[in-house]
């Protein structure tokens, strides 16, 4: 995870959404190692924050790494594992195709592998990690909206960037789905979009009825797209939709409210509780059939929602060994 700082494009909304940030991680740590990005500047705060060196052992690590901001899903290295063992992928991070100046997060996945000693492997594309998902046995999903895309990857085809994600990340299928341009500053992240529950099963999210038109059709064109898909083992998809919550009321118009952009942690899956019982309870329920044996823990994220982010955006799993 990491530390937004003081003076980030938060402003006055910096020391709320550094509550959630703390929040998430303290929730994180009662089920797995977390560490916690941070500038120099911004580590004691941090550490106050988020309980580290908590004598129960389950505070957070602060790591002094320089950040822009929270979206390390994003500036991150994605993680991969081989003969060899874990790998990261660095994406080239570029502040969503320069829509900001994000100089300390481009370097966040070279310093941080270089910190852990892990080998690093360059992506050959710009993306992000929330522009991928993956089922582990060798299937992509990803919007063509946000790779294909000349703010990211000028001059390259979609055959050559699904190219460039087969040597990187080991994928043999990749499922493209459309998204959309220039409605949200990721360009349509799939990780808000579908996710997989496991191989063969892909939960969808569905906007709300009162959804601006260009996401009801984004939503219709990535079911009628999965519906034909098959992924490397050759299955048809089984597609779960998962309804967001409702954005009537007090909400900007960058607030995401996506239930599928929730993080799976060892033994627990964790995802936002928006203050709609109705459609908190409804996602929960999905997920608990979809994650049997996994606690799930639902928290407020409130301002990282109106960031335009969620518990996804705002974590970065590694595997061990």
């Amino acid at each position: 995870m990491a530390w937004p700082p003081r003076g980030s494009v938060w402003g006055v909304d910096t020391p709320a959404v550094q509550q959630d940030v703390a929040r998430l991680a303290r929730t994180l740590a009662a089920y797995e190692p977390v560490t916690l990005l941070a500038a120099p500047e911004e580590e004691r705060r941090a550490r106050r924050a988020c309980g580290a060196g908590a004598a129960d052992g389950s505070g957070v690590e602060i790591l002094p790494v320089p950040v822009d901001d929270l979206w390390v899903r994003d500036s991150g290295p994605v993680f991969v594992t081989g003969p060899g063992g874990v790998a990261g992928v660095d994406l080239g991070f570029n502040g969503w195709g320069g829509k900001q100046d994000h100089h300390r997060d481009g370097q966040v996945a070279r310093r941080l592998l270089g910190h852990a000693g892990t080998p690093r492997i360059a992506a050959g594309i710009v993306a992000e990690g929330g522009a991928l998902e993956a089922d582990g046995e060798g299937t992509l999903l990803a919007t063509e909206s946000s790779l294909v895309n000349p703010n990211r990857n000028p001059g390259r085809s979609r055959d050559g960037i699904e190219e460039a994600l087969r040597q990187a990340l080991g994928v043999r299928t990749v499922i493209w789905l459309e998204g959309v341009r220039g409605e949200d500053i990721t360009d349509c992240h799939i990780d808000a979009l579908a996710r997989f529950a496991e191989p063969g099963t892909v939960v969808l999210s569905r906007p709300e009825p009162a959804a601006p038109p260009v996401w009801q059709r984004v939503y219709e064109q990535a079911r009628a797209a999965l519906e034909q898909a098959t992924d490397a083992a050759g299955r048809r998809l089984r597609i779960v939709e998962l309804p967001e919550v409702s954005a009537a009321g007090n909400r900007g118009p960058d607030f995401l409210g996506s239930y599928v952009n929730y993080y799976v942690a060892n033994g627990a899956v964790i995802l936002p509780r928006f203050g709609d019982r109705t459609a908190d309870d409804r996602a929960a329920g999905t997920l608990r059939e979809l994650y049997p044996g996994r606690e799930v823990r639902q928290i407020p994220v409130d301002t990282l929602a109106e960031g335009g982010g969620g518990i996804h955006c705002a974590t970065q799993q590694e595997p061990v060994g």
